[in-house]
């Protein structure tokens, strides 16, 4: 009878809904949690309002770019505007992607290493958990350390390809005739290959996410951690999927409300606390996400250990009739 109860347990795998209740149970029912998860987002919080402010120039010196309609003839071109916006584009774009390869992958990471152990503890627990047991825990550094350099190698150069890519897209459209039908078959082409490319990269994402908990909570990291996670996350790459898609719209969500909001090229109060208040939001998001990803983890693997189940079940019945 035990045995039956917990292979209907098994079954009853996580949709993407209980995914989020899971996860929202983990904050709401430990207040320890939310102190460990507030003190070691705040580095990374000082460190994106700053990388935010820089962000909102770069997509204020893209929207002049963007406001250059060009022109049948180069001519007319007013290549003083093109040079003043390189001067002050490249820079900007060059030192963006410096703190975004170094100092934010390493907070991130800081981050990661405390929230991922502690929402397991807390997640698999049977009895609340103490102060002490979140202190005195033990955490790999070395092999996870390894794992997100190979996640961030793999992410960043699919995301040089995309932004590249974008960046041909629009620079095309920008000079289409709109009555030709072969210009307008191009953008139509080109817009289905960005967002196909782009919803390859949510679902592989959610597998390197996994990879970075296996290598925290496993004692597997590197290589081994991405075949791993490949692996239990083969038959579940729609609810990774679509959990990827839900952050991915967050955060796009948030950032791009700066751009309703009226700010001034000059760094002003108001521009710095509108950045804050959804900065808090960002963090708040990526404090969730891997916090999701603990408990998509242990849903993937409760569905292997199922499918073990049921073979050695097969196995035994097989064994069975051939007596």
């Amino acid at each position: 009878m035990e045995e039956d109860y917990t292979r209907i347990m098994l079954k009853q795998k996580l949709n993407f809904f209980d995914i989020f209740k899971q996860a929202l149970t983990i904050p709401c029912t430990s207040k320890k949690f939310i102190v460990f998860s507030f003190f070691t987002s705040l580095p990374f919080f000082c460190f994106l309002v700053f990388f935010e402010i820089i962000l909102q120039g770069l997509f204020l010196e893209t929207s002049k770019f963007l406001e250059l309609r060009p022109h049948y003839s180069y001519y007319y071109y007013d290549l003083g505007k093109y040079e003043r916006l390189a001067t002050n584009f490249v820079p900007k774009l060059i030192q963006l992607c410096l703190l975004y390869l170094i100092p934010y992958q390493l907070l991130e990471f800081l981050i990661v290493i405390v929230i991922v152990p502690l929402a397991s503890m807390i997640y698999t627990a049977e009895k609340p958990v103490s102060f002490r047991d979140m202190m005195v825990r033990k955490t790999r550094l070395k092999g996870p350390f390894i794992t997100s350099i190979y996640v961030h190698l793999l992410s960043t150069t699919i995301l040089i390809g995309l932004a590249g890519f974008l960046t041909n897209c629009c620079l095309m459209v920008r000079s289409f005739d709109y009555h030709a039908y072969f210009d307008i078959l191009l953008t139509i082409v080109r817009g289905v290959g960005c967002t196909a490319l782009l919803v390859k990269l949510l679902e592989w994402s959610a597998g390197w996410n996994m990879a970075l908990v296996i290598s925290i909570l496993e004692e597997k990291y590197g290589i081994e951690a991405l075949e791993w996670a490949a692996y239990i996350n083969r038959d579940c790459r729609q609810r990774g999927l679509i959990l990827m898609l839900v952050f991915f719209a967050w955060g796009l969500t948030v950032r791009l409300s700066c751009i309703f909001y009226e700010y001034s090229d000059e760094l002003a109060t108001g521009s710095v606390l509108f950045t804050s208040i959804y900065t808090c939001l960002i963090c708040l998001g990526n404090v969730m996400k891997w916090v999701i990803c603990v408990v998509y983890f242990f849903d993937c693997k409760k569905g292997i250990s199922e499918k073990k189940v049921d073979d050695e079940e097969v196995g035994r019945d097989v064994k069975l009739v051939n007596v």
